[in-house]
């Protein structure tokens, strides 16, 4: 892997199953330069805990990673990403946010409340947002407001439900070649 990783798992963490794991894993053992960032509870979210926990994984991995999100995790990197402004831009070479949530949507966890106030003003980093046709948690027309509101890419990658271990898709391959050419365009 060409530049560093932070994993950013969304509500509940990414089990076992998940492509974040299974893609971390795989990682690890190519030795790439990963770390896989651990807010203090993963099922209550917290806002500035999370963000707190973002920063620490930034800082561990001592230079400018691909930010690999899912679920509220991408809500995160907005939020993360308007708080630091320009310094943003800075700390992370780009970001790649799968299944994006809608805050208002009927499915987006009570529990997660403090992340509903979703920035909307241009990512300071190369983006791309990734979504699925039939995510209960968000629509794809959510995912390309998003998108556009951030100045990132966004690509409907079918009928994939959430992206996640649920989903049945393994270490999604689809996703790993949109992740090699997100990243090839970045050198």
């Amino acid at each position: 892997m060409q530049h560093p990783i932070v994993i950013l798992p969304g509500i509940g963490g990414s089990g076992d199953n998940h492509w974040q794991s299974l893609w971390e894993r795989r990682w690890k053992n190519e030795n790439a330069n990963i770390v896989r960032f651990a807010p203090p509870d993963w099922n209550q979210p917290k806002l500035e805990d999370w963000l707190l926990a973002l920063d620490q994984a930034i800082t561990d991995i001592g230079k400018s990673p691909v930010l690999v999100s899912h679920s509220l995790s991408c809500l995160l990197v907005a939020h993360w990403a308007h708080r630091r402004g320009q310094l943003a831009a800075q700390l992370v070479r780009a970001a790649f946010l799968v299944a994006v949530p809608d805050p208002e949507g009927p499915a987006f966890p009570p529990q997660a409340q403090t992340f509903k106030a979703v920035p909307r003003n241009p990512l300071p980093f190369p983006a791309l947002v990734v979504c699925s046709t039939n995510d209960p948690y968000g629509t794809v027309d959510y995912a390309k407001s998003c998108a556009q509101s951030w100045q990132a890419d966004c690509l409907a990658a079918g009928a994939l439900g959430h992206i996640n271990g649920a989903s049945n898709i393994g270490d999604w391959p689809q996703g790993q070649a949109l992740f090699a050419s997100f990243c090839a365009a970045l050198a």
